[in-house]
């Protein structure tokens, strides 16, 4: 699995706009063959910060991806930003749930519940 972060601090004329054109972008990648999830996010205590984040099954995927129509509204919207935004491409190999956390926990004999 291949995770996608794109983190931008927005002028507040500009968050709006920004916001609507990921928000649309996302319900539009999210059935793209390939694609795991896809989310925007606005930072609670920095609300000029948007997280545009991605999932994708496979390299080939992502980079379908980022040729396409769509990735280029991503790109326009990263031009509003006030600094240059940070992206991050990850690959992740393994991925659990909450059995880490009751594993984790039973060995120190607390359980789950705190």
């Amino acid at each position: 699995m291949i995770q996608s972060i794109v983190r931008m601090v927005m002028p507040r004329q500009k968050r709006r706009e920004a916001l609507e054109i990921l928000r649309s972008t996302a319900e539009r990648v999210s059935v793209e063959p390939g694609c795991l999830s896809c989310r925007v996010y606005q930072d609670t205590r920095e609300t000029d910060v948007i997280m545009f984040e991605e999932r994708w099954r496979s390299r080939e995927d992502l980079e379908r991806h980022l040729r396409s129509d769509e990735y280029y509204k991503v790109l326009l919207v990263m031009e509003m930003a006030l600094k240059r935004p940070e992206i991050r491409f990850e690959t992740i190999s393994e991925s659990t749930g909450i059995e880490t956390v009751e594993k984790a926990r039973d060995s120190t004999g607390r359980g789950v519940k705190p």
